[in-house]
C-alpha cells in the first residue's frame, strides 16, 4: 500500500503502482472528472507519517544532512527517534 497526497494523483503512477501489485491510497484532485475510489481510514494514517518526519526535521543535523555517509545518517536518525520517543 502506497499512501500519498494529492500532490501525487496521476493516472500514470496508478497504474505503475498496479503493475507492481500496490494499491495506491491517493486521495483525488478535486477537478478530476473520473474521480478513483480510495480508503480513506487508511489515508487517515498519512497523518502519523507526516508528523514523524516534521518531528525529524526539527533536528538540524538530521534536516540539513551534516553526515556524509548513509551509515553515520542512519545512526542520526535512530538516535533522534530514540529521544523523540523517550519524552
Amino acid at each position: 500500500m502506497l499512501i500519498g497526497d494529492k500532490a501525487y494523483d496521476a493516472d500514470d503512477l496508478r497504474r505503475f503502482l498496479a503493475a507492481q501489485g500496490t494499491t495506491a491510497v491517493i486521495s483525488p484532485m478535486p477537478n478530476r472528472i473520473h474521480k478513483p475510489d480510495f480508503d480513506p481510514v487508511a489515508y487517515k494514517q498519512r497523518n502519523l507519517i507526516e508528523r514523524a518526519f516534521c518531528r525529524l526535521k526539527d533536528w538540524r543535523a538530521i534536516a540539513t544532512r551534516y553526515d556524509k555517509t548513509a551509515r553515520n545518517f542512519l545512526a542520526g536518525i535512530a538516535l533522534v527517534v530514540a529521544v523523540t520517543q523517550w519524552t
